[in-house]
């Protein structure tokens, strides 16, 4: 499985793919919480938070991780590589979990600037350093483990279609579901609380700070689920 999360980190550096998403996060972010005027910029807010910075990064992530794991297994169909690859010495789970570690990886890559953000807060509190450290350090959690199902989805979608743009589009519109699918229709029928099933409110739960077991139950019920159903989508082209 290392072998081939390697071959996947590799993949998306040896081309323009992995810098370009690392690239199109942190440009799309600073843009909207330093330099565009509005609800999402921090300097206009006048409050030392990363409340926009989280509220803006899952919508963005909804499109940037399909983008980058639309060519998991898809690309190997279309190359007709994916036979190859299920005759080789190694599980089907195993190649599932590196590919999906592989695209994991690239994302977290990704996210790791954003620290710097914090920093930049906590200069410009008033004292320096005063900032809510916990809903902080919850909306990074919650995040993260936004990127474990969103990348999940994504990878099952990746084995539905050999064109890779069709396979975007199904992950972006199962992630968009997830997401924010459950919290619309909650509105439609208010005398069942059906947003708690998707996304958003778990992801809203964790950013207040508090770690409920729930929460974490369900992001990593979601992820082991799109990783199962890629495993048994594979098994039957094998």
């Amino acid at each position: 499985m290392i072998a081939i999360v390697k071959r996947e980190i590799n993949s998306f550096f040896s081309g323009p793919i992995g810098y370009l998403v690392i690239a199109v996060f942190l440009v799309i972010n600073g843009l909207f919480l330093w330099v565009f005027g509005g609800n999402y910029n921090i300097l206009d807010a006048g409050f030392a938070d990363l409340a926009a910075f989280f509220e803006l990064a899952p919508w963005v992530l909804l499109f940037l991780i399909p983008a980058v794991t639309m060519r998991s297994f898809s690309d190997e169909m279309k190359m007709g590589t994916l036979e190859l690859l299920l005759t080789k010495p190694i599980s089907l789970r195993n190649i599932v979990l590196g590919k999906y570690m592989g695209a994991v990886v690239l994302i977290l890559i990704a996210l790791l600037p954003t620290l710097l953000y914090v920093l930049t807060i906590s200069k410009l509190g008033n004292p320096p350093g005063n900032w809510d450290i916990g809903s902080t350090l919850g909306s990074y959690i919650g995040l993260l483990f936004l990127v474990f199902s969103y990348a999940a989805v994504g990878v099952f979608a990746s084995t539905l279609s050999q064109n890779q743009i069709v396979a975007f589009i199904i992950a972006v519109f199962l992630c968009f579901s997830l997401y924010y699918g459950f919290e619309g229709l909650s509105t439609l029928v208010s005398e069942f609380p059906i947003e708690r099933l998707g996304m958003k409110a778990h992801f809203d739960s964790v950013s207040r700070g508090v770690l409920d077991s729930r929460d974490l139950i369900y992001f990593m019920s979601v992820t082991v689920f799109f990783v199962v159903l890629t495993v048994l989508k594979l098994q039957k082209k094998r």
